[in-house]
């Protein structure tokens, strides 16, 4: 059974934890991930301090993009980094910072990278993009196989990512993902975020 791991738009507005809060009320998220890719540190720092509250209210984990250092001394449940955003040391230096908080890695299409960030110490790994996505320019196409092999060898969770929406979701399911990462099938849903959150769990069942 997947859960759903919510991802925030590239630029959020001032209204933004009203639509949050509305997206997480309308059902089980697991997980949000603030992802604020060209936004002033100080940005962040405040969107954070706006939004956190809000998503840690509802028992959801908050998640900073990029940042582990960041995370870390902002009190956040975790930091997601991609491969070029992980500080000295690699994973094992994303580990030390963090101390107890999640730590998930970008793997792209990679067995190899998915691997050494487990037994790095990742918390998760994530596999992507599954499919054309609009939010930025995906750097490689992962096959739904990588799924079915990672959960029938590792105990560590995957996330798929990569235009997933309600109509496509199904089969990442049946392949075994842990967690379905979404921004455009929630925010970009005519009925608004709530609807976008409902219309997923319904078709990932």
């Amino acid at each position: 059974m997947s859960a759903l791991y919510l991802i925030s738009p590239p630029r959020i507005g001032p209204d933004f934890a009203d639509a949050l809060a509305a997206a997480l009320d309308a059902g089980a998220v697991s997980a949000f991930q603030l992802r604020l890719k060209d936004a002033a540190e100080d940005d962040i720092c405040r969107a954070v301090a706006t939004l956190m509250p809000v998503v840690q209210a509802r028992d959801v984990a908050f998640i900073l993009n990029d940042r582990a250092d960041l995370a870390a001394r902002l009190g956040c449940d975790g930091a997601h980094l991609g491969q070029e955003d992980l500080p000295k040391g690699g994973v094992k230096g994303a580990r030390a910072l963090l101390r107890d908080a999640s730590l998930g890695v970008t793997c792209h299409d990679s067995r190899h990278l998915a691997m050494e960030a487990a037994e790095a110490g990742a918390d998760y790994v994530a596999f992507g993009a599954f499919f054309p996505t609009a939010t930025k320019e995906a750097k490689s196409h992962a096959e739904i196989e990588i799924l079915a092999w990672w959960s029938g060898l590792m105990e560590v969770p995957c996330v798929a990512i990569g235009g997933i929406d309600a109509g496509n979701c199904a089969s990442l399911v049946e392949a075994g993902a842990d967690f379905l990462a979404v921004i455009g099938a929630v925010w970009h849903h005519p009925d608004g975020p709530a609807a976008g959150v409902r219309a997923m769990l319904a078709a990932m069942g």
